[in-house]
């Protein structure tokens, strides 16, 4: 038998655990505040720490998910971007840089830099990098070659880097061609996104051998970063605001777009990482003047 003054004390108890205290930090915060005039590009997530990079500067910001503060892991470098990011199992953060022509690897531990790449002398434009097993592959948006850096048997990191021209399919024209890049889910190929023509294309990173993807379902544009889950690929359509979701067959050769989904929070985001259940994607505002203040972040929202 419960007393009326249990019921009370029950009652305080359970009231009390419904509200919290006001102003406590929301957990997993939807929304992950960048500096002001940080313009984001790229984004890695690692643990519950998400890594994004200024295409500015070339600085890396460091945010904890679980509360979203965060500050900056490592500076820029000079005549350098950083654009698309990804970390390997050994705690080592991939930086593609953008005109520089350059990729970094950062030690996630210490954000120190232990290798400097130098990928390109000429015109060039390092958008963004896949890790498989072998090798850190990276695009390039107007030469058409896949960097690469390939891994001792022991996961080394090379003296130099090397490149994979690109033939076939794939055939570049004026503006930012090459862009998101990601593997398919039996692993033997890489996926490119051709952002001037919303195409995709499954590439032999062996020989370079491009072959276009079909998208049945609609056409896609604007295509930016890539990320797979499985047979599922998110196609970040940075200017339309929205991501595609394309349902991929087992060999990556052909796909069937099944929804789009977009945010009213979405502000040109450039790609996506994932985290738990749901996909973070920094917002480059690329139609917004980049100013010291203008204001930057980056949402989150269920995964599709």
């Amino acid at each position: 038998m419960v007393s009326w003054g249990t019921t009370l004390v029950c009652a305080v108890v359970l009231a009390a655990l419904g509200n919290p205290v006001a102003g406590a930090a929301e957990p997993h915060p939807a929304t992950i505040p960048l500096p002001d005039g940080f313009r984001p590009e790229g984004i890695a997530v690692s643990g519950q720490h998400a890594y994004f990079g200024s295409m500015g500067t070339g600085a890396i910001y460091r945010a904890d998910l679980a509360t979203g503060r965060g500050g900056q892991f490592a500076r820029g470098a000079a005549g350098t971007a950083a654009l698309g990011l990804k970390v390997d199992a050994r705690g080592r953060l991939f930086v593609a840089g953008g005109g520089g022509g350059t990729a970094r690897v950062l030690d996630t531990r210490t954000g120190t830099t232990l290798a400097t790449f130098r990928l390109a002398t000429r015109a060039t434009f390092v958008n963004d990098v896949v890790l498989t097993p072998e090798a850190a592959w990276l695009t390039d948006s107007t030469t058409a070659v896949l960097h690469k850096i390939p891994f001792g048997r022991d996961g080394s990191l090379p003296a130099r880097a090397e490149s994979v021209r690109l033939t076939g399919d794939l055939v570049y024209r004026p503006g930012t061609n090459a862009n998101g890049v990601e593997t398919t889910p039996d692993g033997r190929a890489l996926i490119i996104a051709q952002h001037n023509t919303g195409t995709l294309f499954r590439v032999d990173p062996a020989t370079g051998a491009t072959r276009a993807l079909p998208v049945a379902g609609g056409a896609l544009s604007n295509t930016d970063g890539l990320l797979r889950s499985g047979t599922t690929l998110y196609v970040v359509e940075n200017r339309d605001n929205r991501i595609a979701v394309v349902e991929l067959d087992a060999t990556g050769s052909s796909g069937t777009l099944v929804r789009r989904v977009t945010d009213p929070r979405f502000d040109v985001p450039t790609t996506a990482a994932a985290f738990q259940d749901r996909l973070y994607l920094p917002n480059g505002r690329f139609t917004t003047p980049p100013e010291p203040g203008t204001t930057y972040g980056a949402v989150s929202i269920p995964k599709p």
